[in-house]
């Protein structure tokens, strides 16, 4: 235990306690800098993987090139790592490998032509069906059941006799 000097204070004096809160903090902030440096430049590899998996490998069926482990796939990313290094945008990395494999080593095709009709098949068949099932639901929703026909005489004079049975037996 430390020694209380006078007025109840620390015999390290008040300064002291100041001194390391203004430690903390500062390293505190260091600390933070120095991770939002490393978050804000993504490194090469990282690069290479996020180009690497908007692109299908040749040779392995529904394979991306950052999940194949062919030959070829490795020789993508060292090539895709060459030209980022060489100061090639990912734009034109992308367009390169295009030009070399046709528009087929897109992981996600650009929405023109027959696979325009694809991108707008799932949006059309849901609004079709969301109209089908409101349809649906109004007509089932909005016509209440048939009410009842009244009783016939005879059905309304044994209706009738029930109930005097049922109020004498009370």
């Amino acid at each position: 235990m430390r020694a209380c000097g006078p007025g109840g204070r620390f015999a390290g004096g008040p300064g002291r306690a100041a001194v390391r809160a203004c430690a903390v903090v500062l390293a505190c902030a260091a600390a933070l800098a120095c991770a939002s440096a490393a978050v804000a430049a993504p490194t090469i590899e990282d690069q290479v993987h996020a180009i690497a998996r908007d692109l299908m490998c040749p040779v392995c069926a529904g394979q991306t090139v950052a999940e194949s482990n062919s030959q070829l796939a490795g020789q993508m990313r060292a090539e895709i790592r060459r030209r980022l290094l060489a100061g090639q945008s990912r734009e034109e990395i992308i367009a390169y490998f295009v030009a070399q494999f046709g528009e087929g080593a897109l992981a996600a095709p650009p929405p023109r032509g027959g696979a325009l009709v694809l991108w707008l098949s799932l949006p059309v068949a849901l609004l079709a069906g969301a109209l089908i099932l409101r349809g649906y639901l109004r007509r089932h929703a909005a016509a209440p059941p048939p009410a009842p026909p009244p009783p016939t005489p005879e059905e309304a004079e044994q209706i009738e006799r029930t109930l005097r049975a049922l109020d004498d037996s009370r």
